[in-house]
């Protein structure tokens, strides 16, 4: 099963079956334009920002964020097989 990546109102929205996870995204984030690689936790991403015309590359490391909301990363992250942009 596939997670989503999207970001809404100021923060980065991670879903993956009936868990979101939301967190401060980048002031001038407009919107993540595609997944280029997702390693158990760690996206590679692009993402347009206000500031620039073209797409920049933008690391996301899930793991630390899920060790503070008391997530075991390990079992967390095991059945996703890929990240989708989430957009509606």
């Amino acid at each position: 099963m596939n997670a989503l990546l999207s970001n809404r109102d100021g923060f980065t929205v991670f879903r993956y079956g009936r868990h979101v996870i939301r967190f401060r995204a980048p002031y001038s984030l407009e919107r993540y334009t595609r997944v280029k690689r997702w390693d158990r936790g760690y996206l590679v991403v692009d993402a347009k920002y206000r500031h620039n015309e073209g797409d920049e590359e933008e690391y996301i490391d899930l793991v630390p964020i899920l060790k503070d909301l008391y997530f075991d990363p390990d079992a967390f992250l095991a059945p996703i097989k890929g990240v989708e942009l989430g957009y509606d």
